[in-house]
């Protein structure tokens, strides 16, 4: 497997690998990363579709990619996907698999044209005071100090972050900066998370750092992404012959790791109850989904808090029994055991079934809710709320069978050990009518309403234990490699297997293991897109620093005697060349 970037090979077909035909595919678990094995195994590697099986624990596919209405509950989102149009191999792939509702069209064609049509830009990315403007919206208000601190994260080598938390890189005045309350708000961070992953997501976003406060960079799906990227995936993959297995947990992969090769050798799994194992030889590809932060989801009701206690989880006790063969295979209780209570572990769905909310989100948002353009293009984040409150409204219908009275709204708290600020208690504890009520105190609606309002509104709780699992704190190899060294038939998949450069807790982490396991297994001829490189291009770092200091020149930094004076040097030096004009493009001269 190699890397390549241009559109050299972007549209080529490769050769059809040698040996394919005599070759099988068994893909543990149906999400994002395995439909993208799927995919490319079909595209690039030429399997025959009835070749390919997947062995999933769930009655759907899908995943963390959720969007589900049960007719019990109601509308369930547990989580929505920001992404950009630098993620490149999930647009490699998507540009391959047919529209559902444009069937001449690409998923990617539809994607494009939508949100070329319906461009995302925020106009009301923090609140507080229940539902006023930040006063200081658009500004990253960085001090000098917490911009050295962050070049120095960036310039530090990754090895050298093992087991270092966020905190301990920067200090207190960078956590009281609007950065970081964008920053930690969009992405999911919490102060005690990876520094190593905070590096990696600061050396692939670089090119974002104007749009942190307007989130004019994200893109869209039209509904939710089950129905707009799953379905039409799954569809795809059906009529070519791909076997979908449901209700089945795979308990265990025996491994051969003898001889300085890993072969997997055995499938050992529950299926609709009953113990099976399915036998291997080295023509008989595996790909692990290892772990899930959806795994051992709970639920609640309007009257009913989402339970706390749960199971381990299937995905979780499979990647147990395999780290217990090779310590190649990684270290899965860095991610699953202690992780701390000050996290995200509660997202909520609402689903307003009359008007009376939405002059107080049109207020903040200034946009319509029903126009059926995309509402608060990301987050609304609630800068004064004690469990750091925020919520997202989508283009609505965000389903397609919603009906045009409901509005459905998507809530998350990242601070799971303090109490609310209307309801006083921790947000775990909280019922669906509970989490309504809060948001709505939030964005300023009168209070002898609140509780009207929320009653007649459903909201469904969902409590996720391990959703923020990919950010603990871990060193090099405590996640194995895509195709661990020695693997002949053995890969792993989706956002705990390791790939460099790239950032978990995105679609295009999913897809690139997908992709990058498929390439190595099967030799494809074919490169698979690099990472987008904005970190090396001197004009986008050029930008960054002058969005950091809040859109400041060189000469109105704030800089000792003796920076001045080497500074007047410089700018002596490059007076009528080309870094004198990239300077002025990018507005720090």
């Amino acid at each position: 497997m190699y890397r390549s970037n241009g559109n050299y090979e972007a549209f080529a077909k490769p050769v059809k690998p040698e040996g394919v035909d005599e070759k099988s595919a068994y893909i543990v678990g149906s999400g994002l990363a395995g439909l993208a094995a799927a995919t490319f195994l079909v595209r690039d590697g030429q399997m025959k579709g009835d070749k390919i099986h997947f062995l999933e624990e769930l009655a759907l596919p899908g995943g963390s990619m959720d969007g589900i209405y049960n007719e019990q509950k109601g509308y369930i989102i547990r989580g929505g996907r920001e992404m950009e149009p630098h993620f490149e191999t999930l647009w490699d792939m998507f540009r391959s698999i047919p529209s559902l509702e444009h069937p001449d069209e690409s998923v990617l064609d539809e994607f494009y044209h939508l949100n070329k049509k319906d461009p995302s830009f925020s106009k009301g990315r923090v609140i507080q005071d229940r539902g006023k403007e930040l006063p200081t919206e658009g500004q990253l208000t960085l001090s000098q100090k917490s911009v050295e601190e962050l070049l120095n994260l960036a310039l530090t080598p990754e090895k050298d972050l093992g087991d270092k938390k966020i905190n301990e890189v920067f200090s207190k005045e960078f956590f009281e900066s609007n950065f970081w309350l964008y920053w930690s708000t969009m992405f999911a961070f919490e102060p005690w998370a990876s520094a190593m992953e905070m590096r990696r997501y600061i050396m692939r976003f670089v090119h974002h750092i104007d749009s942190l406060s307007n989130l004019s960079s994200l893109r869209f799906t039209k509904y939710n992404q089950y129905e707009s990227l799953i379905k039409p995936t799954v569809e795809f993959l059906k009529s070519k012959g791909v076997d979908f297995e449901y209700n089945t947990q795979v308990k265990n992969i025996k491994v051969d790791t003898s001889n300085n090769q890993k072969v997997a050798k055995t499938i050992e799994l529950i299926q609709d109850g009953e113990d099976k194992t399915i036998d291997l030889t080295e023509n008989d590809l595996v790909f692990v989904t290892n772990g899930s932060i959806t795994e051992s989801t709970t639920y609640g009701d309007n009257n009913t808090p989402a339970p706390v206690e749960h199971p381990l989880g299937n995905s979780w006790e499979l990647w147990e029994n395999l780290a217990k063969q090779d310590a190649a295979f990684g270290q899965p209780d860095k991610f699953c055991k202690n992780i701390p209570d000050a996290n995200w572990t509660i997202s909520g769905t609402i689903t307003f079934k009359d008007d009376r909310v939405v002059p107080y989100i049109q207020a903040i948002s200034k946009k319509d809710p029903h126009s059926g353009s995309i509402v608060t293009s990301g987050p609304v984040s609630i800068k004064d709320s004690n469990w750091l409150y925020g919520y997202s409204i989508s283009r609505q219908p965000h389903f397609k069978a919603q009906k045009p009275n409901e509005l459905i709204v998507w809530v998350y708290g990242l601070f799971s050990d303090q109490p609310g600020n209307y309801i006083k208690k921790k947000i775990t504890e909280c019922t669906g009518i509970e989490l309504c009520e809060e948001f709505l105190y939030h964005i300023g609606v009168p209070e002898d309403q609140i509780k009207d309002i929320a009653e007649s509104a459903n909201t469904i709780p969902a409590h996720m234990p391990y959703i923020t699992s990919y950010f603990m704190p871990r060193q090099v190899g405590d996640r194995p490699l895509v195709v661990p060294e020695g693997s002949k038939n053995l890969a792993f998949i989706g956002n705990f297997a390791e790939t460099e450069r790239d950032t978990v807790f995105t679609t295009e982490y999913s897809v690139r293991t997908g992709m990058e396991a498929v390439y190595t297994l099967l030799n494809v001829d074919r490169g698979v897109p690099e990472v987008f490189g904005s970190v090396y291009d001197a004009r986008v770092l050029m930008d960054a620093i002058y969005y950091l200091n809040d859109k400041k020149k060189i000469s109105d930094l704030k800089l000792s005697f003796g920076q001045k004076m080497v500074e007047k040097k410089a700018m002596e030096k490059i007076q009528g060349t080309y870094i004198e004009e990239l300077l002025k493009n990018a507005h720090l001269l």
